[in-house]
């Protein structure tokens, strides 16, 4: 791969490595078998994109093997895909998932009650949409928002370790999920600093969102991931509107500042914002990383149990990379020739 790096940079030719060496548990591969994973790669390079239909089709389900011989190990500890940071198109962003079951109809309308209330006890309005205002209700939200995940991820872990095996992968995908909502919030009181009442109205909502949804998460894992699903599609939502009401401000105005104002240096580093980078463009990667929570998690709602991650599958991986480095040998070969 290092011969081709046109077609790959050096973090994908190290992930790369790591899967392959976890797949293989450090053994090598014939030619025979990497010229079959080759063909199959070509042949079939459409199914190998990231699965968002509502039918989960296994990976080479015709053979039950890849031919290379991979497994799927390296899900059990290494996630280091998944993360879009801001990489979403309009289109992707407007998603809602229609509830059609009594679970999804509980959490949606769940998830809109909670809205009435959060907006009733916030005071949000989204006709009067100010910094002030806008600072309250993310830090409020994020702390809030970093708890499914992790509770989630606790007790996939529990689960795990209690049963004696595998987890496909899920686990670390909802610790990242949480961590990444922890940044969020990271990154806006980095600019407000909440007060006493503010920081104990936290302790409390957490306390109280943190139990009920342990308690949930314990009887029914279904309900809570298509709950959060919809949650994150409110997200969006409102998201949406800060942005919206950023870029309609009039010149001079504190909200029209945060088009030109830099983003805190936390933000930039993990969003790869750039030196210039604004509130603005923080505003865009914050809400596209809750539309991908909001797919994650309505994905994982259908996942039946014993499935992996179909977020990331290493073979899917590994047979991308295949295809990119048959196209890049056909086009640098005749040059060589």
């Amino acid at each position: 791969l290092r011969g081709h790096s046109n077609a790959f940079s050096s973090g994908e030719i190290e992930e790369i490595g790591e899967l392959f060496y976890a797949g293989k548990a450090g053994g090598s591969v014939s030619i025979e078998n990497f010229i079959r994973a080759i063909d199959y790669a070509a042949l079939h390079k459409d199914d190998t994109s990231i699965i968002n239909s509502e039918e989960h089709k296994p990976h080479f389900r015709e053979t039950g093997r890849h031919p290379l011989g991979l497994g799927q190990c390296a899900t059990e500890y290494f996630y280091g895909g998944g993360k879009s940071h801001g990489h979403y198109t309009h289109e992707e962003l407007d998603v809602n998932v229609e509830p059609k079951v009594f679970v999804d109809k509980l959490a949606y309308n769940t998830v809109k009650l909670v809205r009435v209330l959060f907006d009733a006890a916030t005071g949000w309005r989204n006709d009067n949409i100010t910094p002030n205002n806008i600072m309250n209700r993310v830090i409020y939200l994020e702390t809030i928002a970093a708890v499914p995940g992790m509770v989630a991820a606790i007790i996939r872990h529990f689960k795990s370790l209690r049963a004696m095996e595998r987890d496909g992968g899920l686990l670390n995908m909802f610790l990242e999920e949480a961590n990444n909502e922890r940044m969020h919030l990271l990154t806006f009181v980095g600019m407000k600093n909440p007060g006493r009442l503010f920081r104990l109205a936290v302790i409390l909502g957490q306390f109280g969102f943190g139990s009920a949804f342990l308690g949930a998460y314990i009887i029914s894992p279904k309900f809570c991931h298509r709950f959060v699903g919809y949650v994150e599609e409110e997200a969006c939502s409102t998201y949406t509107k800060i942005i919206n009401a950023i870029e309609s401000a009039p010149e001079g105005s504190d909200l029209a500042n945060w088009r030109t104002e830099h983003a805190p240096n936390i933000a930039k580093s993990y969003w790869k914002l750039g030196e210039q980078g604004t509130v603005l463009d923080l505003m865009y990667a914050v809400r596209a990383d809750e539309a991908e929570h909001r797919d994650v998690n309505h994905l994982v709602s259908r996942l039946k149990e014993g499935e992996a991650n179909p977020l990331y599958n290493p073979e899917a991986k590994l047979d991308m990379t295949l295809v990119k480095y048959l196209e890049d040998l056909m086009k640098t070969s005749p040059q060589k020739q």
